[in-house]
C-alpha cells in the first residue's frame, strides 16, 4: 500500500472525512468495473458503487492496515454489496450463479465490442460464479492471488488452481480466435 494511501486512510479515521475523495477517485473506475462485470447493467453498477463507497466511507473506522490493503477491503464490500442487492432484490435467482440482470440489455454502445463481450460473456457463463469472479479479478482487475483470495475468502493456492483449471477449461471449450482474444487481456 502506498504511502499516501495509508496517510489519507489515517486522516479519515481521524475525522476528516473529506480526505476520502482521493480514495474514491482512485478506486472509483475498478469499482464500477468489477460491479459492472457482476451485474451487465450500467444503472445497477452505478448504484452499487455509489453504495460501495459510502459503506466504505461510513466503515472507514472498521479498516486495519495491519489486517490488509485498502483495496481489498473496498472489493469486499463492493462485492457484498453486489449479493446483499441479488438476495433483496431478484430472491428466486441463485445468488451463486448470478451472471445478467438480462440478456437485452445493451452492455456497450459499439456493436463490435458489444459481440465480443457477448462472445466472452457466453464462455464465461459455462463456468460456475466462483471460476467466474476469480478470472474477472484476475484478468480484468489484474489481481494478485493474495489479493483475490482475501476477496473470495479461499486459499492463495487454491484461487490460483481454480483460476488455472478454468482458463484450461474455457481452452478446450471455445474457439481459437475467441481464446486469442481472451488471452490478449491476460
Amino acid at each position: 500500500m502506498a504511502f499516501s494511501e495509508q496517510q489519507i486512510i489515517s486522516q479519515c479515521q481521524q475525522g476528516q472525512l473529506e480526505s476520502f475523495g482521493s480514495l474514491y477517485d482512485s478506486y472509483i473506475k475498478k469499482i464500477y468495473n468489477f460491479i459492472y462485470y457482476k451485474t451487465h447493467h450500467q444503472q445497477t453498477a452505478e448504484d452499487l458503487t455509489s453504495q460501495t463507497f459510502l459503506k466504505a466511507l461510513a466503515k472507514i473506522n472498521q479498516f486495519d492496515i495491519a489486517k490488509g490493503h485498502f483495496s481489498t477491503w473496498l472489493y469486499q464490500i463492493a462485492r457484498n454489496t453486489v449479493i446483499d442487492h441479488y438476495r433483496t432484490s431478484r430472491s428466486e435467482i441463485d445468488i451463486q450463479d448470478v451472471w445478467d440482470l438480462s440478456s437485452d440489455t445493451d452492455i456497450a454502445k459499439d456493436a463490435e465490442i458489444k459481440d465480443q463481450l457477448e462472445t466472452v460473456e457466453k464462455y464465461l457463463n459455462q463456468l460456475d460464479s466462483n471460476q467466474r469472479e476469480i478470472i474477472i479479478l484476475r484478468v480484468w482487475e489484474q489481481m494478485s492471488y493474495k489479493e483475490i483470495a482475501e476477496i473470495v475468502g479461499k486459499s492463495e493456492a487454491g484461487c490460483k488452481m481454480m483460476f488455472l483449471r478454468s482458463i484450461e477449461k474455457l481452452r478446450l471449450t471455445i474457439p481459437l480466435a475467441v481464446y486469442l482474444l481472451f488471452l490478449s487481456r491476460l
